[in-house]
């Protein structure tokens, strides 16, 4: 059966935005903020904005002051800031006298979905298949396919764009030796993006595995803490990092979520940029110090009527492989990195809190493949605007969110900067200063400013006229 295709738009959108979470939804209420206006479409199979749903654990908290919402940081003024989502839901006194600057993960998600709900331009269930550069209309093309209530193709559409934002978000993490066991249904084997979907059965399970030291291992292990009978918790947590570390939250280690900072790090060598990435894992990797503090304290309480609670918190490991025993069960191979030793573990369920990647971009954007430049391993070129840098024969620029951490650094994933990146690609899409940016963000200089050297004076000694006569 041919699904029938709308007729092709006669102009182009501005901004076309391809993925429709926190960033490209900060992208999107700022553009809607802009006088004059541009014209604008976003895109997002998904047939609602959901910010993970199977995290939004009861109690847990953004690691971003409240502040850091999808406009605040570029347009304290926006009809579409946290505090004025909390006025139109007459929750601005609670919120008052409640003070608190780190809301809670499921506040930010439904604050979101009030956003996603009433900002005009987003197409939510609608697949974007391909991204191609038309050289006649000096425009890219954008290929979608409208879905059902089901997720089966029910209308094909192509919309025409000068400009694009990528905004596809990461993907679930896992572990090679234990994609087998993760894909297959009978196995209680799921990623902690699923958590919550899950949580009775495993609360069911006889022992639980958590795999992952950083923030949401964590917050599951704390979850799943509280949920056990003290001396029955049969709890094992697993990590990689040598330590359940804290993450670094000082003053001036935030200031690493600087525009400041991000034109520093884009500014030096790739090799150079290359090698610090991974050295700088505890400043988005880390465990927030709240919720270590709480696990201490409900480890702590379950000791004060005798024994130990039945938990077995181990970093330093690394998962071998894994596999099944018999129908049921997990059996988990392990090394002690430092010991060099190795183990074996059977238990009844694994949470995979192996973190997120970067969503590749290459079928997405296959159709401009042969433009964009790529660096030494052959990672899209980004400058210091978000755009991805083409061949001088396409006009149009392709801005990227949260795909860009090799070029601008760590900060590129954090939700701090979402609105002062979003401004930034409006002020280059526009040509004007739509949004007033900071010259400066962070008492921190990251770097030496390159400066001539001073001029040394000639060292030659002066010569004394000879006297008349000599």
């Amino acid at each position: 059966m041919t699904v029938p295709q709308p007729p092709e738009p006669e102009h182009p959108h501005d901004l076309v935005g391809i993925g429709i979470g926190p960033f490209n939804l900060s992208l999107a209420a700022l553009a809607d903020g802009i006088h004059g206006g541009i014209t604008s479409a976003f895109y997002e199979q998904r047939p609602a904005f959901h910010w993970h749903p199977g995290l939004l654990i009861e109690g847990a908290t953004l690691q971003v002051p409240f502040l850091a919402d999808l406009v605040t940081l570029a347009d304290p003024a926006s009809p579409w800031s946290f505090l004025n989502y909390l006025r139109t839901r007459e929750r601005l006194f609670p919120f008052y006298f409640a003070e608190r600057f780190h809301i809670q993960r499921a506040e930010y998600d439904a604050y979101c979905r009030w956003v996603s709900a009433n900002l005009p331009g987003l197409h939510f269930g609608h697949q974007v298949d391909a991204v191609r550069w038309n050289p006649e209309r000096a425009a890219f093309e954008v290929d979608f396919t409208q879905l059902d209530a089901e997720g089966e193709a029910e209308a094909l559409g192509r919309a025409y764009a000068r400009n694009i934002a990528v905004g596809v978000g990461t993907e679930p993490y896992i572990p090679e030796p234990l994609r087998p066991l993760a894909e297959a249904p009978t196995v209680p084997v799921v990623h902690a993006g699923e958590y919550l979907d899950h949580r009775e059965r495993f609360l069911g399970a006889e022992h639980i595995t958590v795999v992952g030291s950083g923030q949401s291992g964590a917050e599951v292990f704390l979850d799943l803490l509280r949920a056990r009978p003290a001396g029955r918790e049969k709890i094992t947590w697993l990590a990689r990092s040598e330590a359940f570390a804290p993450m670094e939250y000082s003053k001036l280690g935030l200031e690493h979520f600087t525009p400041d900072y991000g034109r520093y790090f884009h500014a030096l060598p790739e090799p150079v940029r290359d090698e610090l990435v991974p050295r700088q894992w505890q400043l988005h990797k880390g465990i927030d110090a709240d919720t270590i503090t709480a696990i201490h304290d409900e480890l702590y309480r379950r000791t004060i009527h005798g024994g130990w609670p039945d938990v077995v918190m181990t970093p330093g490991v690394s998962v071998r492989t894994a596999g099944r025993v018999a129908t049921t069960k997990v059996e988990l191979h392990l090394e002690h990195i430092q010991q060099g030793t190795r183990s074996r573990l059977t238990t009844d369920a694994v949470v995979l809190a192996t973190g997120y990647r970067e969503r590749p971009l290459g079928q997405l954007l296959a159709g401009l493949d042969p433009y964009i430049r790529r660096d030494a391993r052959e990672r899209p070129r980004v400058d210091e605007r978000f755009r991805l840098l083409f061949d001088a024969s396409v006009t149009g620029s392709v801005y990227v969110q949260n795909a860009e951490q090799h070029t601008h650094g760590v900060g590129a994933p954090d939700l701090g900067l979402a609105a002062w990146r979003s401004a930034t690609i409006l002020n280059s899409l526009t040509g004007t200063e739509a949004y007033p940016m900071p010259r400066r963000t962070a008492f921190t200089s990251f770097g030496l400013e390159s400066r001539e050297a001073p001029r040394v004076p000639s060292q030659q000694p002066e010569l004394t006229p000879l006297a008349q006569g000599n």
